[in-house]
């Protein structure tokens, strides 16, 4: 594996390469991350791994220091997994040069955009750029951050002519898996898995009796809420396509956010 840092080494590299798979990271690689590297190289010829940690998507500056970081685990996993390219930059370097900034509509201020304020303006910024360095006709994308892919989709999808792989979120103890998770004690993994079990019992039940399962959603946030000890920002049915608020006549998921000892969470089912 060639670990590249600079992107004037990166284009000497790659560029005479058509055929590669995008898989962009902030590092933490766990089993999500690998089922995205393996499905770019069930598809690609060769595949390329990014690994940075965007200083402006966090909007506190103690939640990007906090950040779980260990380069040296991340490259001996991807070594393992054959990845042929790791491109770890420095921040100076992703933002030397002027891209487009992204600003989100009213109607785009939901789920997390509402209680993150200016965070998908900065996943959209930092993508664009990454984009505009590699090049790549396919990117690989978790379904974890639902919101995040559907924005990437519709934001960049058809300026760069790339195909946006999504690839299922991967659980472990009914957790969605994030880097995060590196910050939760076993107590609180714990408290997350029943949580999840929880939530994926409310989207059965939706399938059998929809509208009485939306109605009472406020009464299972307020459940939760006291139970677990938790304070959750949003607990929505919202339709898979377009993140409308659902009226279950189309597919729809049932999104989430809670912080949980001081580690926001978030998943959908």
């Amino acid at each position: 594996m060639k670990i590249i840092t600079s992107i004037f080494d990166l284009n000497k590299e790659i560029k005479n390469y058509k055929n590669i798979g995008f898989v962009p990271t902030m590092g933490g690689i766990h089993e999500g991350h690998k089922s995205l590297i393996k499905a770019s190289q069930n598809k690609n010829k060769k595949t390329i791994v990014s690994i940075f940690v965007n200083p402006t998507q966090f909007n506190k500056k103690n939640d990007f220091k906090k950040y779980p970081r260990n380069i040296q685990r991340d490259i001996a996993i991807l070594k393992k997994l054959k990845v042929e390219y790791l491109f770890t930059p420095s921040a100076k370097d992703i933002y030397q040069f002027k891209a487009k900034k992204f600003n989100l509509q009213k109607k785009d201020k939901i789920l997390c955009a509402k209680y993150r304020i200016g965070h998908f303006e900065g996943v959209l910024n930092v993508m664009n750029r990454l984009m505009t360095i590699i090049k790549s006709k396919d990117l690989y994308m978790g379904e974890k951050d639902y919101q995040q892919l559907n924005l990437v989709k519709r934001f960049l999808s058809k300026k760069f002519k790339v195909r946006i792989n999504s690839c299922p979120t991967i659980r472990i103890n009914n957790i969605a898996l994030s880097t995060r998770n590196k910050l939760l004690n076993k107590r609180s993994i714990k408290k997350a898995s029943e949580i999840a079990f929880f939530l994926k019992e409310i989207k059965h039940k939706s399938k059998l009796q929809a509208s009485k399962i939306a109605f009472n959603l406020q009464y299972y946030k307020e459940k939760l809420e006291k139970k677990y000890n938790i304070k959750i920002d949003y607990l929505e049915f919202r339709d898979e396509k377009n993140l409308k608020l659902n009226n279950f006549k189309s597919k729809y998921r049932l999104f989430v956010a809670y912080n949980i000892d001081n580690v926001r969470l978030i998943d959908n089912y």
